[in-house]
This record gives structure tokens, sequence and C-alpha cells, in this order.
């Protein structure tokens, strides 16, 4: 629900609702953010030294085709930061375990046509385990083996305390290398191949990082060895008492601070009055309308709100194409009855959903699961055009704006309009 035009609003929403209602540091509250359990407030995310980099600028990863787009008139207005503008333009980028620069990026039309310009980007390199369609407009691809491959160790992500060993089971197949053993080779041919391993390997460096585990957080962490020895995969810290964020607050604000200007709870935020944006980012949370809505001129075209929700059948784009998950849930555009009848739609029948930025194709699922108005296309489906540019596959994003959310510079991709017909 974040991930629309003003999507900064419903965040604050959320916190304050809690605020008037007394909902802040008791059992059961919320105050925004992460719901982390770790007493130490998060997970360790990342123990592997990660040196010094000396280009302090740095972009929102939604605003990448901007950055290409206006090379050195990007500013902090396009939420750059560490640097008044940037020093060059962007001629060559390094993607790493992403389908970003095509499929998972808004308006692939548009992206497209960007990575096309050779006047722009001069060279794509995507890393990645399968041939992606970020990884088809790549001037090179380094072909990255599974998690099976290589050894690996991570933690709880965001939730727990947990620590999980990856052993490498079987070897990569071809010509496939770990990630680390790609960054390696490269930095070898750089010349600071030493400085980049310090001699480890990927063995090395697990067995490396598990030391400073234990040592910031997990005393009793096992070690490799032992981790072994038992065959065990994971590591865990029970959790005896939830966590319970600001509970020191609300039993004495006084000595317990919140990091705000005033340090306490502010519905009024003073640090937005000052930018003197209201039209965007009001000092209090309130409803705005979006750049495409139902209320706008766009719906007499567009009538339909367009989600792009989450699916059981991939992550994110990760495991399209897979038959048996296919067979499970089968990819289509979800329609109200009224919607559909009004259109003259039946069940699975193929229908088009297009807007000014593009067209997809793909069956229509009728049914009374959603709101009279709304239509929900499962995001992650592998953009596949025809020679019109007609996506013959579903990819949502065909249909999605590149616009972003005014303060924090996001993803604003669930904000668009569209219409369907039969195809």
């Amino acid at each position: 629900m974040q991930r629309r035009a003003f999507g900064e609003q419903v965040v604050r929403a959320g916190c304050v609702l809690p605020a008037i209602t007394g909902n802040v540091g008791i059992p059961g509250g919320w105050a925004g953010g992460m719901g982390f359990q770790a007493p130490a407030g998060g997970p360790l995310w990342n123990v592997f030294p990660a040196g010094d980099n000396p280009v302090k600028a740095s972009i929102p990863t939604f605003l990448w085709t901007e950055a290409v787009v206006r090379g050195t008139t990007l500013g902090p207005e396009h939420g750059l930061r560490g640097a008044a503008r940037l020093d060059s333009n962007i001629k060559l980028i390094y993607s790493v375990a992403s389908n970003i620069a095509i499929n998972q990026h808004a308006n692939i039309n548009r992206t497209a046509g960007i990575l096309q310009d050779e006047k722009l980007v001069e060279c794509l390199i995507v890393q990645d385990n399968f041939l992606t369609p970020s990884a088809r407009f790549a001037d090179l691809v380094l072909p990255a083996c599974t998690q099976f491959e290589t050894w690996g160790l991570e933690d709880g992500w965001k939730y727990g305390d947990e620590v999980f060993l990856m052993p490498k089971i079987v070897e990569p197949p071809g010509e496939a290398r770990s990630d680390y053993r790609i960054c390696a080779d490269v930095a070898e041919r750089l010349g600071v191949g030493r400085a980049f391993t310090e001699g480890r390997t990927e063995r090395d460096w697990v067995e490396w990082s598990l030391g400073e585990m234990r040592r910031q957080r997990y005393p009793d962490l096992p070690t490799l060895a032992q981790f072994e020895a038992g065959n065990t995969g994971v590591h865990a810290r029970p959790v005896t008492t939830p966590a319970i964020a600001f509970a020191d607050f609300r039993t004495d604000p006084t000595a317990h601070p919140l990091q705000t200007p005033s340090g306490r709870i502010e519905i009024f935020s003073t640090r937005l009055h000052a930018l003197n944006r209201p039209a965007e980012m009001p000092a209090v949370p309130k409803y705005l309308q979006e750049w495409e809505s139902p209320f706008g001129p766009e719906a007499r075209r567009f009538p339909l709100q367009v989600i792009g929700h989450h699916t059981f059948a991939r992550a994110h784009s990760t495991f399209e194409g897979v038959g048996w998950l296919e067979n499970a849930f089968p990819h289509g555009v979800f329609i109200n009855p009224a919607d559909a009848a009004a259109r003259g739609l039946e069940n699975g029948q193929l229908v088009r959903v297009f807007n000014a930025r593009g067209e997809i194709r793909l069956p229509c699922r009728v049914t009374v699961r959603i709101m009279p108005g709304v239509v929900a296309i499962p995001q992650g489906a592998w953009w596949t055009p025809s020679q019109q540019r007609v996506d013959t596959r579903g990819s949502v994003n065909v249909l999605t704006s590149e616009r972003w959310t005014p303060f924090a510079f996001g993803n604003a991709q669930h904000t668009v309009m569209a219409e369907v017909k039969r195809a």
C-alpha cells in the first residue's frame, strides 16, 4: 500500500493511528517500521568487510533510469545523496542478481528504449543464474552459480536471531562461477585480487564470518567444524519474550526521548512543514489524490485501477516459467464479474490490458474476490514482447509508471490506470 503515488502518507498514517489510540509501547501495539525481534535492533545484515568506497554519491534504486537519462543534471531533487550533481553520465551498468534492468522496473517499454540507446548506456553487464529479460539486453552475461553450488551464510533477515549455514552441495555447471569468484577474478585482473579476497575462499569466508558473528552477537554459535560434524543447518536463539518497541519511552518519555526534534511523538512534522510542499508532503498525513486515479481525466480512457500483487507462483520474478507452479497458480488478470460483463468477457478468455504506456495479453480470471473498478495482475511475469511490442507473457510493468514518490523517491508502481478488452 506504500508503493503508490504518495506512499509516504499511508506509512505515516500507520504510525499516527496507534499513537492517537495509545497503542505504542505495549504488547500488540505498533509504531511503524520493521518488526525487529532481535534485542539489538535487527539483524547483523553483513559482517563481510566492505572496504571504503571513494565515490560518495548514491542514487535511489528506483530512479536508476532517471540517472541514466539526466546524467550530470541529476541532483538532490531526484534523490541523489552524497553529491550536488553526478560527476559524469552513466555509461556502464553492472547488474548483479537482479532483473531490475527490464522486468522489475516500471514502464518496461520506456526502459527498453533507454537501454537500446547506445548514446546513453554503452555497456550493460548482467550477472545472474538465468537468462532473464534483463540479461537478454546485456552486452556481457556472467553466469553465476546457485546457492547449492557454493558456500554461503546468512542470518534471519529482519525478524529473528538465526544463522543459517549454506554448504556447497554440487559443483557449478559449465562456466558458471560463484558471485564471489567472479568478483575475485575481476579484482585479480584489476590488480587488487589479494586486497579483495584477503587470501580466503568462499568456505574460508564462511568460517571467518561465523567467528565475527560469534564475537558480535552469538557467543554460543558453533564453529564451522561443529556445524559440519553435527549436520546442523541453523543456529537459532529462541524468542522467550517478544520485543516491544518503545516500551521504555512509554514508561519514562523524559529519560528515553525519541529521535525527533522534540523527543516526543510528532503527529505534525515540523521538518515536512519547513519544506513548504503541502500538496505533496503535508505536515500531517492525509489523503492526496494520485496522479492516476478513478477521479482524474485519465479514467475516461483507462477506467480500471491496476494492482500488481505478489503471487504464490513466484518470488518477484524468480521461479517464473516453472511448469508445476504455473499449473498450481495460473497467470491471469483478476477482474470483477460486473466489469467483465460490461466488456463481454468470460472467465479464462484471452484479454488485452493496456494504457498509454503499453499493452499486455493474458487470460482473465473473473472473480468476486476483487472489487469492481479494480483489476489485479500478479507481478514478476517475464516480459516477452511481440514485434509490435505487445507483451505476450503478461508483465504488469509494461503498464506501470516510472514516476516516484515525492519524499522517499520510492516505487509508486501501484498507481496505474488501464483498460481491459477482449483480445
